[in-house]
């Protein structure tokens, strides 16, 4: 695990109840941060992380809310700020493929308006919204943000046209964040590979196989690897507007 000293900073980590999220959470916690898990109210997962982490000796809140509703996700964020004291870092992490299983590019026919309005509202719009609400108190901690992108926004594959097309929009947001909000608050993203998550664990052997070997290092991405990222990316405080990617050196 990647170490920084995170001591006395404050975070907010959405979709933390699992996988990446739950990864990262750990992770920042370990370096010495109190971290707002968000989860979604009704996922027993999150009170479950929350507990884990400070059972390891961290600091931990519950931050339950949908960061797809816009009144949801405001309310959560500014609930998280005020429990914490303050804000130093926001991680991005929420999203939603939409689909247990991938959607071929070609099948349009199911590329439905609600399809698209759902991966947009929660990969999308959803790390605007919690962003929006942060700036006035990561402003004042000359904070920083990382999302999870993904390769799939990359031109990598993707469990859908929506959700690589949602991928590849935050990169750019987080591009032009880090324009909008330098230099106060330095904004980056990670776009992670294949990577092993509860998602991912229901795939069959033989698709995931597929995935590994067109990979340099022969292996998914763990959780881990991408925790290690986000905290680089908020330890490291001259890089901005940059998109890290951690797949193992996917090959398209």
């Amino acid at each position: 695990m990647l170490k920084a000293d995170f001591a006395g900073k404050r975070a907010l980590v959405t979709g933390g109840a699992s996988g990446i999220g739950l990864a990262t959470a750990r992770a920042l916690a370990a370096c010495g941060a109190a971290v707002a898990v968000n989860h979604l109210a009704d996922d027993p997962r999150g009170p479950e992380a929350v507990a884990a982490i400070r059972e390891a000796g961290g600091t931990a809140l519950a931050a339950p809310g949908d960061v797809s509703n816009p009144e949801q996700a405001a309310a959560m964020v500014e609930t998280a700020a005020k429990a914490l004291g303050g804000l130093d870092i926001l991680i991005n992490n929420a999203a939603t493929p939409g689909s247990l299983e991938p959607i071929p590019f070609a099948d349009l026919d199911a590329m439905t308006e609600e399809f698209w309005g759902k991966l947009l509202s929660t990969n999308l719009v959803g790390p605007f919204r919690c962003t929006r609400a942060a700036v006035p108190y990561l402003r004042e901690a000359r904070g920083c943000i990382v999302s999870t992108a993904s390769i799939a926004g990359m031109g990598g594959n993707a469990s859908s046209l929506a959700y690589g097309a949602a991928k590849a929009g935050l990169i750019n947001l987080t591009r032009n964040l880090a324009k909008a909000l330098g230099p106060d608050i330095r904004v980056n993203a990670v776009a992670p590979g294949l990577t092993r998550t509860p998602w991912t664990d229901t795939w069959p052997d033989e698709r995931k196989d597929r995935s590994v070997a067109n990979t340099m290092l022969l292996r998914m991405v763990e959780p881990e690897d991408v925790a290690d990222a986000m905290v680089y990316l908020c330890a490291n405080k001259a890089v901005t507007g940059q998109t890290v990617v951690v797949d193992c050196g996917r090959m398209f």
